[in-house]
């Protein structure tokens, strides 16, 4: 089956309409969608233990869904793993989430190029989802609610829909469960680790900014997901989670979030994107150059946000910069 077939015809950004909440009657042992080609379900770290298979007509590389009582883990691996080494890969996905088969497509490239790829869900069963598949009810503008909302566009209800959604999405939240996935990713794919000598991360859209966040020196405390008690005691400093970072598009990514930054990052990031303001990224690769922090900036003009992410556009411009934006990333985390 050609992976045209498998992905969504319309574009994705942090989506086009909202529907919190998980997939109803899913637990741990069952099947969330169509069965991708080796699809397993269990607990992260005791696959052996819980597996289910099924089979697929779509050849390599191979995919778990893996899932537990606080998150589900989208894992995809390069078929000749662990025949041949590969390395780890952490994949932060936009706020579609990883039922997104854009994102889990995205994932799966990653893996066709060495990487054992492990892509959980941020939000916890929270994700905003997309409109529609159909090319023909997408937006034509190709163009987020969250965007849209940035931008004024949107209704009234439809910004304070996005406002609570975004504010469920905390720090507080969401590092302490990524830490938790890490550390059982170690764990499960040690081999990996050890091959890369760390764990590498890409970000796109939402995921953008934990990779950030995860390649920075952050307080014991915010890195756990909590704020600081009391800076007159001492604070201790957590090293950088990750290796190397990649990320595309970033969204509500702040000055502040950058400055932390340790690990060598490259950013894919959209002209005029009011998602990650110019000014901020303009503030950021300052901080960037007077901190000899390796990275790699590259804006690309005329592409709409969320451009990177696998998806259709008749524009052949758009299709050109998804193509580089892919290119830029794995070129930078193979090289790191």
């Amino acid at each position: 089956m050609a992976e045209e077939d498998l992905a969504t015809k319309a574009p994705e950004s942090d989506a086009q309409k909202t529907a919190t909440g998980a997939p109803t009657g899913v637990g741990p042992g069952q099947i969330l969608e169509q069965c991708r080609p080796e699809a397993y379900y269990g607990l992260l770290g005791n696959l052996e233990d819980s597996r289910r298979r099924c089979k697929h007509d779509r050849e390599s590389p191979s995919y778990q869904m893996i899932i537990d009582a606080s998150a589900q883990v989208y894992i995809t691996k390069p078929s000749d793993y662990p025949h041949l080494p590969s390395k780890l890969l952490l994949f932060l996905s936009s706020a579609t989430g990883i039922l997104s088969k854009n994102n889990q497509l995205q994932a799966d490239k990653y893996a066709s190029e060495g990487f054992v790829v492990v892509m959980p869900d941020q939000f916890a069963g929270d994700a905003l989802q997309k409109n529609s598949t159909n090319p023909a009810t997408a937006s034509d503008t190709n163009t987020s609610i969250i965007e849209k909302v940035k931008m004024g566009l949107a209704d009234t209800a439809k910004s304070f829909m996005i406002d609570m959604w975004l504010a469920r999405q905390s720090q507080e939240k969401v590092l302490p469960l990524l830490h938790k996935i890490i550390e059982g990713a170690k764990d499960e794919f040690a081999d990996a680790v050890a091959n890369g000598d760390g764990v590498y991360a890409v970000g796109y859209c939402f995921g953008g900014r934990y990779v950030l966040l995860l390649g920075s020196e952050l307080p014991d405390t915010v890195a756990k997901g909590q704020a600081v008690k009391d800076v007159e005691q001492g604070v201790v400093k957590v090293a950088p989670q990750i290796k190397a970072g990649a990320i595309a598009h970033g969204t509500s990514i702040t000055k502040a979030d950058i400055e932390g930054l340790k690990a060598p990052v490259t950013m894919a990031c959209t002209e005029n994107d009011p998602l990650f303001p110019d000014d901020i990224r303009a503030e950021g690769q300052k901080y960037l150059v007077d901190n000899d922090i390796p990275h790699e900036i590259q804006v690309f003009p005329g592409v709409p946000h969320g451009f990177a992410v696998v998806g259709e556009y008749e524009d052949a411009n758009i299709m050109e910069a998804q193509k580089a934006a892919f290119d830029q990333m794995l070129s930078w985390l193979k090289s790191h």
